[in-house]
């Protein structure tokens, strides 16, 4: 059986100096699994691309015009928390790394580095990105799969005209979610009506009023 064809990471490089970009772009040239989607000349510029292209891997140096490294990752995973970072310096000292590491690169690469060297960070990283997106993915399934289920509970619960315990649980979960039904909100308040249940409903009818007045 012929496995499917992996997807190649999308890769973004940024460093001001015109030859470390050239050098890094030519590095990678022959790695199947990379695809060079954005070329950045400083720091503000990754951000802007990042966001236009939204690259699986960035490879940021330290020291750019405008904004840092350490600051345009920064940036970008408020955006995108499930891209990865190979930082690229000059410096090989514990500080610059230690900073690194703190902002949540996953490589530390320091020049001039072999092609040997890069291609074996992206992978690693790639593989990392891989990995999590899974059990992202794996996760938002269950969420979905949860909810779901839920609402078909909701549902015969309220065709049923349950109030029991079970079903004042049901309505609270769903009520949990801020994008819950309106209709389920007003099930709920009828429960707590019924059950005489007064501090529960004042506060159920506090959010209603809130989000619906």
């Amino acid at each position: 059986m012929n496995q499917a064809k992996k997807s190649p990471y999308r890769v973004l490089i940024a460093d001001d100096v015109l030859e470390t970009r050239r050098n890094t772009r030519l590095m990678l040239a022959d790695n199947p699994m990379v695809d060079i989607v954005a070329i950045a000349h400083n720091g503000r510029e990754a951000v802007e691309l990042a966001k236009k292209h939204q690259p699986d891997i960035a490879l940021l140096d330290i020291n750019m015009p405008e904004m840092n490294g350490f600051e345009a990752f920064q940036e970008m995973y408020k955006i995108f928390p499930t891209m990865a970072c190979v930082i690229i310096s000059a410096e090989d000292d514990n500080q610059s790394f230690r900073t690194a590491m703190n902002v949540g690169a996953r490589e530390y690469l320091v020049k001039p580095f072999t092609v040997y060297q890069l291609n074996n960070a992206v992978k690693r990283v790639g593989d990392i990105v891989k990995s999590e997106r899974e059990k992202a993915d794996v996760a938002n399934r269950l969420k979905e799969q949860r909810a779901s289920f839920l609402l078909q509970l909701a549902a015969e619960y309220s065709k049923t005209r349950r109030t029991d315990d079970e079903a004042v649980e049901i309505f609270e979960q769903l009520a949990a979610n801020p994008k819950c039904e309106v209709r389920w909100l007003r099930t709920l308040a009828m429960l707590y009506i019924i059950r005489q249940d007064w501090m529960r409903l004042q506060v159920l009818a506090g959010r209603l009023a809130r989000q619906f007045g």
